[in-house]
C-alpha cells in the first residue's frame, strides 16, 4: 500500500509541474544529419533565452559530445545503475545549452528493457523546474527504443535528404507509429538540400505518399542547405550556428528554431515523463503480482 502510495504521489506531482515542450529528432535512416540539427537546433533556442536541454537518446552509438567537442566523465549508464543523478552527468555546452550524454559504444544501453528506460526517464523530474525545452536526440531506425521515445514525446520532428532510402524508412518509422500507436501530427526537416525549393519538394514528395496510405499530418518545418561552413563546423567541433551564424545553414537552422519556438506548449497530461512512468507502475505491478 506504501509503494502504492509513494507512486500516485509521485505522478501528482508531476501533473503539476509547468509544462516542458518536448521534442523528438528522429530518422527513419542514418546519416542524414540528424544530430547536428538537434544540437544546432538547442543551441539557437537557448541564444533566444529558452533553457534547453539535449538528451543524447542514441543508446549505444551516442555522438552529440564529439559535436561539441566535450568528453564527459559520466553518462546515462551511471544513472541507470543508481551511481550518479541526471544534474550530476550533465554538461555545459555552448550559449547555455545543456547536454545529457549518452552512453556510446556500451551494449547494455543499447538494449534496454521498458522498465529500464522508464527509470532514466523518471530521473528527469529533479530537473524540469530549470527547463523549458527538451531535445531528445533518438538513435536512427525503429527499435524499441526510438519508437517509445518518440511516442513519449511531445513533438516529433522527422529529418530527411534527398536520397530513396532516406524518404522510403522515413515513411515506413512515420507508418509504424501511426498504425500500430495512433499518432498522427509530424513535423519534416529537409536537410542537405541544393535550394529552398528542393527542400520544399522533398517534404511534398513525401507528403504525397503519407497522405494517399496514412491518416497523419505533415507539417514542414524547414530546410536546412548544404553548406561548407557546415562541414566546417563538424571539422572544428563546433555547432555552425555558435561557429558562423551568419553561414546559410545557420541562418536557416535559426528560421526552424524560431518557428519551432512559436509552436504551442501541450500543457495536458500524458506528456514524455508520465508515459514512462505509467509503465514503469505497471511492469512494476506485473512483476509483484508473479
Amino acid at each position: 500500500m506504501h509503494k502504492q502510495t509513494d507512486q500516485a504521489a509521485g505522478i501528482r506531482k508531476m501533473n503539476t509541474m509547468k509544462p516542458v515542450r518536448v521534442i523528438a529528432v528522429t530518422s527513419g535512416k542514418g546519416g542524414v544529419g540528424k544530430t547536428n540539427i538537434s544540437v544546432n537546433i538547442g543551441i539557437a533556442l537557448s541564444q533566444m533565452g529558452q533553457r534547453v536541454v539535449l538528451m543524447d537518446a542514441d543508446m549505444g552509438l551516442a555522438n552529440v559530445d564529439i559535436l561539441l567537442g566535450v568528453y564527459p566523465q559520466f553518462n546515462l549508464s551511471h544513472v541507470l545503475l543508481g551511481e550518479k543523478t541526471l544534474s550530476e552527468i550533465m554538461i555545459e555546452g555552448p550559449e547555455g545549452l545543456r547536454v545529457i550524454p549518452g552512453a556510446s559504444g556500451i551494449q547494455k544501453m543499447s538494449e534496454l528493457t521498458t522498465i529500464e528506460q522508464a527509470a532514466v526517464v523518471n530521473a528527469f523530474s529533479e530537473i524540469d523546474h530549470d527547463l523549458d525545452v527538451l531535445i531528445v536526440d533518438t538513435a536512427a531506425g525503429i527499435s524499441a527504443s526510438v519508437v517509445n521515445f518518440a511516442r513519449a514525446s511531445q513533438e516529433i520532428i522527422v529529418v530527411v535528404c534527398d536520397e530513396p532510402t532516406s524518404l522510403t524508412d522515413a515513411y515506413a518509422f512515420i507508418k509504424l507509429l501511426n498504425r500500430d500507436y495512433g499518432l498522427s501530427n509530424f513535423h519534416v526537416i529537409t536537410n542537405m538540400v541544393q535550394t529552398a525549393q528542393q527542400g520544399h519538394a522533398l517534404f511534398q514528395k513525401l507528403s504525397k505518399v503519407t497522405d494517399r496510405y496514412l491518416d497523419v499530418t505533415l507539417q514542414y518545418a524547414g530546410a536546412v542547405p548544404f553548406d561548407e561552413y557546415l562541414r566546417k563546423s563538424v571539422q572544428k567541433q563546433t555547432p555552425v550556428v555558435a561557429a558562423f551564424p551568419r553561414s546559410r545553414s545557420s541562418q536557416a537552422l535559426k528560421t526552424i528554431a524560431t518557428r519551432i519556438n512559436s509552436w504551442p506548449i501541450k500543457s495536458q497530461a500524458g506528456g514524455y515523463i508520465e508515459f514512462f512512468i505509467e509503465r514503469m507502475i505497471q511492469y512494476g505491478s506485473q512483476k509483484d503480482v508473479a
